[in-house]
């Protein structure tokens, strides 16, 4: 599969991501967050995190869902911005 950037990054939710991260309360480390999505079953690494945030890597759309359900995000909040 090709994958495409668009406007420098692989995908258009790492800063996002980075943003409900750091802004829950408390606070959720890259390895919290590859926790909590290892209890939902999806296994991503802090390594895969970091690259998801800084738009090194492609998140799939099953990894959307997933990652707005450990942070407690809708889905359209992180492919959009809307509330």
């Amino acid at each position: 599969m090709k994958i495409y950037w668009h406007n420098g990054s692989k995908n258009i939710i790492g800063k996002r991501v980075r943003e409900a991260r750091l802004k829950s309360n408390p606070q959720i480390s890259q390895q919290d967050l590859s926790a909590r999505l290892d209890v939902l079953g999806y296994h991503i690494d802090r390594v895969s995190i970091t690259k998801i945030e800084s738009g090194d890597r492609f998140v799939a759309d099953y990894e959307v869902v997933a990652l707005a359900n450990a942070l407690n995000v809708s889905v359209e909040w992180l492919l959009y911005g809307n509330p």
